[in-house]
């Protein structure tokens, strides 16, 4: 049975042009990595300011090969410092190179980025890497987190996977993603730009990126495009990697996508700035909208509030029952089974902010009445919830 949603959580912008993009790949003849890709990286390079863009499967590769070509886990009791509120990607990818995730506390509750303070008190001499998540395409604190990494000569892993091209003040016009040593990003098809499954890892680091490269094809010193022009006739594998290769039917629909992805940015910004304007109306409802002081500052990849614990799975209910699709980002990482293993401090802002908020529709073709319906329907719920 599938629902019939008035509001969806997320929809994928498609139209005539990524039409066209993925039409001209299959009429070339050339469907895995080649051309395409390659125009996809440079291009994705250029838009955000990396040195270097390397395309991959998706964002859980991309963040795989940060890991492993950083070294990470070569001892047993290497550590990785990062958010328990992430998906889960992050901390699989973190114990599947051998390391242990260390899970930090949130800033606040409507601010649900790792905490700076949080993360200094969690370094110890087996720390080897920091992990951050821009939530819902809002930043984390970065000069504070750049300051504390650089201090203790700790890489920086940015998980972008919320906010592709998004560009902070005071960083030269840099986009997130590209502050740190390595930057992860994920097109998936609930993302700001979609390839259906895709990703991209980015870094200035030459070293680190011809490491990449190379991991993300079973190590080997060629890929089939260059055999295919006979340049060169054989190669090598001088590394164990893996298949994370993305193809270029993807790479295609992704360079279509990314011409306009500042447009369909702004959009979700719009519907952002909305809701935020009607969560601060219904202010006596204890309803909070996250990033609500500034929710043109980011991408707007989540839409999200935070309601009395009680009442968030009624509202959802109720949201349901009116045809209005919600969600929950993101479980803490660090309360699942398999990470009961784990040791963890106590990380009471997290799991406040689990347990109270709710993700609502948020798309670039999410209507204009969209966010006055919704908030007018939690809104009148939580009043009567309080009577």
């Amino acid at each position: 049975m599938t629902m019939d949603w008035k509001y969806t959580l997320s929809e994928p912008v498609l139209g005539d042009e990524e039409k066209a993009a993925v039409l001209s790949c299959l009429e070339s003849g050339w469907l895995s990595m080649g051309p395409n890709t390659q125009a996809f990286e440079k291009r994705f390079s250029e838009l955000t300011g990396a040195k270097h863009a390397i395309a991959v499967a998706n964002g859980t590769a991309a963040l795989h090969l940060a890991l492993a070509a950083l070294e990470i886990g070569a001892s047993k009791t290497d550590e990785v410092i990062q958010p328990s509120i992430n998906f889960v990607a992050a901390a699989n990818m973190t114990k599947a190179v051998g390391a242990k995730p260390v899970f930090a506390d949130i800033v606040a509750l409507d601010e649900p980025t790792i905490a700076p303070a949080e993360i200094e008190r969690h370094i110890t001499p087996n720390t080897k890497a920091v992990v951050v998540m821009h939530y819902g395409g809002y930043p984390a604190r970065m000069a504070e987190i750049l300051k504390i990494c650089e201090a203790h000569g700790l890489p920086l892993i940015e998980d972008a996977c919320h906010a592709p091209l998004y560009r902070m003040d005071g960083f030269s016009g840099r986009a997130l993603g590209t502050l740190g040593a390595v930057g992860c990003f994920s097109f998936f098809s609930n993302k700001n730009m979609t390839t259906g499954e895709g990703g991209m890892v980015t870094t200035d680091d030459d070293a680190l990126a011809a490491k990449i490269r190379n991991l993300r094809s079973h190590g080997m010193t060629s890929l089939s495009w260059d055999r295919h022009h006979g340049r060169p006739a054989t190669y090598d594998v001088t590394a164990h990697g893996y298949n994370y290769r993305i193809d270029d039917l993807r790479a295609a629909l992704g360079r279509a996508q990314l011409e306009r992805l500042d447009d369909l940015n702004a959009l979700r910004q719009g519907h952002a700035r909305a809701y935020a304007d009607l969560v601060a109306r219904a202010s006596d409802t204890g309803m909070r909208y996250l990033y609500g002081s500034d929710p043109e500052g980011g991408t707007a990849h989540l839409a999200g509030i935070l309601v009395p614990r009680e009442a968030r799975n009624p509202i959802r209910q109720m949201l349901a029952d009116n045809g209005i699709q919600s969600s929950l980002h993101y479980p803490p990482v660090h309360l699942f089974t398999a990470f009961a293993d784990t040791a963890s401090d106590a990380l009471p802002l997290t799991e406040a902010f689990a347990e109270s908020m709710i993700t609502l529709p948020m798309h670039a073709y999410l209507p204009d009445a969209a966010p006055e319906d919704i908030i007018g329907l939690i809104a009148e719920s939580l009043l009567r919830h309080a009577a």
